[in-house]
This record gives structure tokens, sequence and C-alpha cells, in this order.
């Protein structure tokens, strides 16, 4: 096999890392707004180990089915169902036949072979080395592009990878860099978001000519945008794949908009199914999803064919307008439920985070390495099931305390 050298450090340095963003994440437990351990009062509404109730703004389970009695009757069903949580092996040896069965709803939802998983981040560590190694591009391994803002669920993964191929990190969403390295090398492999986690999209347009054009392959993690999204919840990247080819895979939450547990893998065809569970490591490990997590799965399949999905979609989508004319944001105008206030430091993200919580708001206040250096903000996302008052009265807090720390905003 053919391997690439790289020197140490080339794609992580965590002695660095941490050295630079400790003693912010200390700050932000110090103010109790990081290591929270929470009772639930009601639909996303909370109370913390410090006696502190607050509404939660920045879940990801965008349309609240985290609360659907459908999808907690369908866990707790099933569980007493089964009569077990799993079978305590790895699953292409043997699997509950109800798992098998979830995997067909779920092909049959999304108009692909699917596969799940524990999480999406164990799809993504057990798939993209093999994608890395050529074995999903005729046994030719692909450059990997990654996308310098690809979630660390996939970014983490550039040195297993490079242990297979040539990798790559290109500037965010530069299309005209990606079209170069598809001129230079016979196959490239993209790796990046739908919808990324700190806001904006993929340019999907460019990514689909360049696909048309040069034979690249596309591996997108759709998971802000799966069920959030879409006709019958199909997300952002799988609705413009007229039909999921042998050169493209989409992995997705299952524990985000869908509301139930897991990960999700949309695939081309069996044979690459059947090469992830014999050879994808982490994603086939002894652990697969358990009954009650797979009843949840089923119960919000059934929710996904019916109105009351769209209704959710239209509800999230008007809160997410109320939100925009309240408060501008660089994500203003985008359906995606994800939204960043710009700080600038850290200690003022953390500052207005720990005062939004006393004030009975939990929100994330986002520092490197999870955005760039001098990029600090607090991340809000807005659901579903939040009343217009709660959004107006959070937009209020927010304008106040950005006005009265004014004079510490670069």
């Amino acid at each position: 096999m053919d391997q690439t050298t790289h020197a140490a450090n080339t794609f992580t340095n965590y002695r660095k890392l941490i050295s630079l963003a400790d003693h912010d994440w200390e700050t932000a437990e110090a103010g109790k707004v990081a290591g929270l351990n929470v009772d639930i009062r009601s639909s996303n509404r909370m109370v913390d180990q410090h006696g502190r109730a607050f509404h939660h703004f920045c879940t990801t389970s965008y349309l609240g089915l985290d609360h659907h009695p459908d999808l907690l009757d369908g866990a707790m069903t099933t569980l007493w169902e089964t009569g077990t949580l799993r079978i305590a092996n790895a699953k292409n040896r043997c699997k509950l036949a109800i798992l098998d069965q979830y995997e067909t709803e779920l092909s049959a939802l999304f108009g692909a072979t699917c596969l799940s998983t524990l999480s999406c981040s164990a799809a993504s560590a057990g798939i993209l080395p093999l994608l890395a190694s050529g074995v999903f591009t005729e046994n030719r391994p692909p450059v990997m592009v990654f996308d310098r803002l690809a979630h660390y669920s996939m970014s983490h993964l550039k040195a297993a990878c490079a242990d297979e191929t040539r990798v790559v990190t290109s500037p965010h969403n530069d299309m005209d860099f990606l079209e170069t390295q598809c001129q230079q090398h016979s196959r490239v492999a993209y790796v990046a978001d739908g919808a990324y986690s700190m806001g904006g999209v993929a340019d999907m347009d460019s990514l689909l000519y360049l696909k048309d054009r040069y034979g690249l392959f596309l591996y997108l993690d759709d998971s802000h945008a799966l069920s959030a999204v879409g006709t019958f919840g199909a997300g952002l990247v799988r609705p413009r794949l007229q039909a999921l080819e042998d050169d493209a895979l989409i992995v997705a939450s299952l524990a985000k908009s869908f509301g139930a547990s897991g990960g999700l893998v949309m695939l081309g065809n069996e044979r690459q199914k059947k090469l992830i569970q014999r050879y994808g490591g982490p994603s086939n490990w002894s652990q697969s999803l358990n009954s009650a997590s797979i009843g949840a799965g089923r119960a919000s399949i059934q929710l996904h064919h019916t109105p009351a999905l769209t209704a959710l979609q239209e509800k999230l989508q008007v809160n997410i307008r109320l939100f925009d004319s309240l408060i501008r944001t660089a994500q203003h105008g985008s359906n995606m439920a994800i939204r960043l206030i710009h700080c600038g430091e850290a200690r003022l993200a953390n500052r207005i985070a720990i005062e939004l919580s006393n004030l009975g708001f939990f929100t994330s206040a986002v520092f490197f390495p999870v955005v760039a250096q001098g990029k600090a903000a607090i991340r809000i996302t807005l659901r579903a099931d939040m009343e217009p008052t709660l959004i107006r009265h959070f937009c209020e807090l927010v304008t106040e305390l950005l006005r009265a720390c004014a004079g510490d905003i670069s």
C-alpha cells in the first residue's frame, strides 16, 4: 500500500489547543454555563444542579420531537415488547430483527440504502478511512479535501485518512479551490457539512456541478438539516441528488430534529453497506442502537409521513423569521435554526452567556477552537415549540446585554 508520510502535528496539536482554550472553558464552568446537570420540568424547560430554571436556547432538537408523546411511547413500548436493550455483539454477526426493520423503513423514507450507527461520529470514524483507501472509488484512493469548517466528528479523522491517501484542507466553501483539486487529481472526495453547526450551508449548486463534470465524490454530514427541512424531512442534501449513486454518501444524526438517537448513513448501494458493516470498525463495534432508540425512531418515521411534520417545520420557520426580525446576525435569512450573536472575545461571550443563564435562558458561549480566535459568539438555536413571546423576551434581554457591554466589543 502506498503511504503518505507527514510530520507530527500536521492535522492536530492538542497541547497548543488546550493551552489556548482551557482558560475560557474554566471561565464557562465557573460561571455555570458549562458542566450542568439538569432535570426536565417540561418541554424545553429545565432545572440545573444550582437550582436555576431556564429555557434551553441552544438545543439541537429543532422540531421539539425529543418530548413528543408518540416517540416516548414508541421507545417504551418497543423496549418492553423486545424484552432487552440490545443484542450484545457486533451487529454484522447478529442483531435485533427490529433493527433490520428500522433500517428498511429508514431506506424507504429517504430513498437510499440506509445503515444505522450508534452516532453520526461513529459513522464517520468508520467510513472516512475506508473512503480514503479507495474501496468506494474503484480502488483508486481519492485526494481527500476537507472543508476547513467541516465538523470535528469528520475533521479529527484527517490523520487516519492520511495513512491511506493525500489529505488537503480547503478554505470554507471555496469552490474554485475545490475545482483546482479536481483538475489536478483524477479522483477527489470532498468532506463537508450540508448545514454547518456554526451557521451556513454547503454550496450545493457548485458541488453538483463539480460532481457531474469531474466525478467529485461527496461525503456530506447533513445532521442539522435532517427532518428540520425538506419533504418528509429529507434535509438539505438528499433532495438535491436525484438518485443516491455510488459517488455520494450522506451521514446524519438521528438525535437532533429526527428526535430519536444514533446516526444514519445514506448509501448508493448494498455493496457499500456491506463493506462498512464488515470493515467500518467504529460504525459496527459491539454496541448497536438499543430497542428504546429503535422504537423512538420508528415512531418518528411514522410522524414523518404525516402533515404534523410539515406543520412543525413551518412553525420552526416562523420562529426563525421572528428572531431575524429582532436581531441581525450573519445567518440572517437562512432557513436553518442556528444563529451566532457575534461577541469577538471569549470573555465577553462567556459574560453574556452567564448573565442570560441567571435570567433563565441557557445558551452556548462558543470560542476557540469551536470558532476562530477573535470570533467568539453566543450560539442560539430556535425550536418549533417556542412561543413568540418567549423569543421576543429573549431578544430584548440579549439586545440590552449587548448594549451594556458595547464598550467591550471590538
